[in-house]
């Protein structure tokens, strides 16, 4: 059974730096592609980021580009999302899913999601 297990989440002013680790476990990931999705509250989900874990191809949403990377560690299996210069709209649920598809940027081309974790970007 695959589970996904986010984590890194809390509060942090505009400007400054998180890092969200996504632990996997459950089955080989070497044909999956991870994404990186937040919601914010009263707003849909939306795409954040996805890396194709054969190969470390990545794509990012306009929002966040230059300002976070994603990237895995095949030993620890892991996918993080390190996010830099960060502004009070990035404020939102960030939720890790896996999927056979990539690139795949729409919530339902992803077959597990993570439970997500909080992020707070205060002005």
């Amino acid at each position: 059974q695959v589970q996904l297990v986010e984590s890194g989440g809390g509060l942090v002013q505009a400007g400054g730096s998180l890092r969200l680790s996504c632990a996997a476990s459950g089955r080989t990931f070497s044909s999956y592609g991870m994404g990186w999705f937040r919601q914010a509250p009263g707003k849909e989900r939306e795409f954040v980021a996805t890396i194709r874990w054969s190969g470390g191809d990545t794509i990012y949403a306009d929002s966040v580009k230059g300002r976070f990377i994603i990237f895995r560690d095949s030993d620890k299996i892991a996918v993080y999302l390190q996010m830099n210069s960060l502004k009070p709209e990035d404020t939102a649920v960030y939720y890790c899913a896996a999927g056979h598809l990539y690139p795949a940027a729409l919530a339902g081309q992803y077959e597990y999601w993570g439970q997500g974790t909080l992020v707070t970007v205060s002005s």
